[in-house]
């Protein structure tokens, strides 16, 4: 088998693995999202700066991942643009 064809391989299967994963993590922390967002607002004992504290950190975190995403993204498209150049 040509190595360039196996090292394609390699990283298809890696970009998809990572895309699957973390679609998945996506997917679970959404779900706590809602769940987190429903009982904020059945928590009448928490004030509302607290509310928003923990609504700022939900949002800080979704993006930083989308930034991670993106960085891995970027990285994956080098490196398969590095490997064309063969």
């Amino acid at each position: 088998m040509d190595q360039k064809q196996l090292v394609k391989q390699i990283l298809d299967f890696n970009k998809t693995t990572l895309d699957n994963s973390f679609n998945a993590m996506v997917l679970l922390q959404e779900q706590s999202e809602k769940l987190g967002k429903s009982a904020l607002d059945q928590a009448s004992w928490l004030p509302e700066e607290g509310k928003k504290v923990i609504n700022d950190f939900g949002e800080a975190y979704k993006k930083g991942r989308d930034e991670f995403k993106k960085s891995v993204d970027e990285a994956f498209s080098k490196v398969e643009d590095y490997f064309k150049t063969f």
